[in-house]
């Protein structure tokens, strides 16, 4: 542990570590064009459309975690550059539908490249990206995100 990590608390961990990834991710994209927040959008709807869904942008908000109002920002950003394609949901008018395009996929499959790369680097203490200790880490971290930090309900 260096120094100016010693007697931290583990929130200022996560927080400083999520930092350090973020930044990463954003310098190892440039290249490409692509933000760290594009890519988790990007990377995310790559993966639902493989599972067959055609997310809204709700729904990839959901996904992501991020801000609904900020993943209609994104999208649009990604539609002008021929990234993204947004359709109104046929089944609700209000909805509207994200797909990759060609070049999307192409940008998308070179950033997951990328990115990959930058994780095994990161995870390298740990065993690298398949290493039995990350297996562990992303269990624990699993864990953490499952817990509700919603405020109490006062009675």
């Amino acid at each position: 542990m260096s120094r100016a990590t010693e007697g931290a608390t583990p929130g200022f961990l996560v927080w400083r570590l999520s930092m350090k990834w973020r930044v990463a991710v954003d310098r190892a994209l440039a290249p490409l064009g692509l933000t760290h927040a594009q890519y988790s959008l990007l990377g995310s709807l790559l993966g639902l459309e493989r599972s067959g869904q055609r997310p809204s942008q709700r729904q990839l908000a959901d996904h992501t975690g991020l801000e609904p109002l900020y993943v209609s920002k994104l999208a649009r950003t990604l539609e002008a550059a021929d990234i993204i394609q947004r359709v109104r949901d046929p089944a609700d008018t209000r909805a509207v539908q994200l797909s990759l395009t060609a070049h999307g996929r192409e940008v998308t499959s070179r950033a997951i490249t990328v990115v990959h790369q930058l994780l095994d680097q990161l995870l390298e203490p740990l065993g690298g990206l398949n290493g039995k200790r990350t297996e562990a880490f992303s269990r624990e971290l699993a864990v953490l995100l499952d817990v509700s930090l919603e405020p109490p309900t006062k009675e």
